[in-house]
């Protein structure tokens, strides 16, 4: 676990840096040089120019290439998914051992240590096995973060207009949907039932709402319509609002009883 809880920060802090490239603000065109602006940022931008072309505008072109990079992905958020769910499954039988070898010198922390892989292995779980996705997610959702940001830095791309909105300039309105539509991905997500993701169902909301009032509302449109697509997912995947049977402990003797 303190591994996943490692690669994890490393994944955060690679965000970080990517997030905050010098060539953030820097104009894009098919002469731009550097891998990640030839391989992965300037094709995204070319991928929205297309559906622009198809579609009229560059508020559809967006909402477009999100849907279908979101489609995409989904495969390795199911694979994900399925991972957390393993994870889950074996929580009481590792929080057993935890109990049972709760001495902390070597020869018990090693017993503790077999034991644990003893179980995974039986159960076919892998903790990396979780992060993987995210590793392969990251860098196209950055990608396309990116993508957005220096199409609004490059003066032959007019960004124009969606609906009532300037997707070159701020906005505060749909700065603070991002944020609504964050609090319930994470309402409806695998944070509802995990006690320390929960303080996240409110920082994250709070940070893209404050990012969204300064940052072009081409970037808040991403964030709508990406989260809108997580929420529809975590309907389908998590179903959040189904009610979950709890088993009542009864004395020996009885047999337990289900509630809803």
């Amino acid at each position: 676990m303190k591994k996943k809880a490692g690669l994890l920060f490393m994944l955060t802090a690679m965000s970080v840096f990517l997030a905050g490239c010098s060539d953030f603000k820097e104009p894009i065109s098919a002469a731009s040089e550097g891998f990640w602006s030839k391989y992965i940022v300037w094709p995204l931008v070319s991928l929205i120019e297309t559906f622009k072309e198809l579609l009229g505008t560059y508020g559809l072109g967006i909402i477009a290439v999100t849907i279908i990079i979101r489609l995409i992905l989904l495969p390795l958020t199911l694979k994900q998914t399925q991972s957390s769910k393993q994870m889950q499954a074996i929580q009481p039988k590792l929080a057993a051992l935890k109990e049972k070898y709760k001495s902390k010198d070597a020869v018990t922390q090693q017993k503790y240590r077999e034991e644990m892989q003893a179980v995974m292995s039986e159960n076919k779980v892998n903790p990396v096995a979780g992060c993987l996705p995210v590793i392969v997610q990251m860098p196209i959702l950055i990608g396309f973060y990116h993508a957005i940001s220096r199409m609004n830095a490059t003066p032959e791309i007019p960004l124009g207009k969606f609906l009532v909105f300037d997707l070159a300039a701020p906005s505060i309105t749909l700065a603070v949907f991002a944020g609504i539509m964050q609090f319930l991905v994470l309402r409806t997500g695998p944070a509802m039932d995990n006690p320390q993701m929960k303080i996240m169902m409110y920082i994250m909301p709070f940070f893209i709402m404050i990012f969204g009032s300064f940052l072009p509302a081409a970037l808040a449109l991403y964030w709508v319509v990406g989260n809108t697509f997580s929420i529809v997912q975590n309907f389908f995947i998590y179903k959040p609002f189904k009610k979950k049977e709890v088993v009542v402990e009864q004395p020996k003797g009885k047999g337990g009883t289900k509630r809803k």
